[in-house]
């Protein structure tokens, strides 16, 4: 029940036109695509080198190739504000409403509420473990 109201919270942000919402989204699309086009150009970086005989340009396709995977945990960063408002402002409050939760009930749903929001800050966290380890490289 927690989790349904959560995405009732999502499905009113969306009709009600929520601009983090919107902006989440927008964003999410543009990473998607940053995140295909840097995934490409680290692959093709090794035959730039090849073709060319220029390092330097390898090294700018790889570097912003490299940069694409920061996309990821901004979008995750992003989301988080938006995942908080469906839980906590408009969740919460259509199960209080309704009646739906007793005292005890209303604690744990807090708890999974702010557990499923930490998702995002793992996820985030994860994208920049995973450019750190291309760095590395």
């Amino acid at each position: 029940m927690t989790v349904a109201a959560h995405e009732v919270g999502h499905a009113l942000q969306h009709r009600l036109g929520y601009q983090p919402l919107r902006w989440r989204t927008r964003l999410a699309t543009l990473a998607q695509a940053a995140q295909q086009l840097g995934n490409g150009l680290i692959l093709l970086a090794p035959l730039v080198t090849v073709v060319t005989r220029a390092p330097s340009s390898a090294g700018i396709m790889l570097i912003a190739g490299l940069a694409s995977f920061g996309s990821a945990a901004l979008v995750h960063l992003v989301t988080l504000p938006v995942e908080w408002d469906a839980s906590f402002r408009r969740a919460l409050p259509l199960l209080d409403a309704g009646g739906y939760l007793s005292d005890t009930d209303r604690r744990y749903a807090r708890q999974i509420l702010t557990a499923a929001a930490f998702t995002y800050v793992a996820a985030s966290l994860a994208s920049l473990l995973n450019l750190w380890r291309w760095l590395r490289r």
